[in-house]
């Protein structure tokens, strides 16, 4: 029997994201996803003691272009995801990808000593995490 070769987060994950303010409008974080061709940007705390959030594509289609609002009107902390489920970066592709799963995730962000240091997709792990597997 061969032993498996464990593909972790931190070696499928995107180093690169974006992070912005909840107070900022949907338009100017749409301008951001645009600049960065992503379809999340992460939400940072307002303080120590908060969260953070996580704004998708799919959360401005539901709750500004589905109900008729204007983005320059909606800030980004009345439709984001807050708080988010976050993975480390330790952690297992195949344990990640049950979790993902488990409750209906498409992406996560990756936190190491209380802070995003990258963000995990299915399409990351199928993509990188299988491929770097069979090599």
């Amino acid at each position: 029997m061969s032993e498996r070769n464990i593909v972790r987060v931190r070696d499928v994950m995107k180093a690169e994201f974006d992070m912005v303010d909840g107070m900022a409008t949907v338009s100017e974080a749409l301008t951001a996803m645009r600049r960065l061709q992503t379809k999340c940007l992460m939400v940072d705390k307002r303080h120590p003691d908060d969260e953070f959030g996580m704004l998708l594509v799919s959360d401005i289609a539901r709750h500004v272009l589905g109900r008729d609002r204007s983005p320059e009107r909606v800030n980004v902390y009345e439709v984001m995801a807050k708080p988010v489920i976050s993975v480390d970066p330790d952690m297992d592709i195949r344990f990640c990808a049950r979790l993902f799963e488990r409750f209906q995730l498409t992406r996560a962000p990756v936190v190491e000593s209380g802070k995003i240091i990258g963000i995990v997709s299915f399409t990351d792990m199928v993509l990188r995490g299988m491929c770097t597997d069979s090599e």
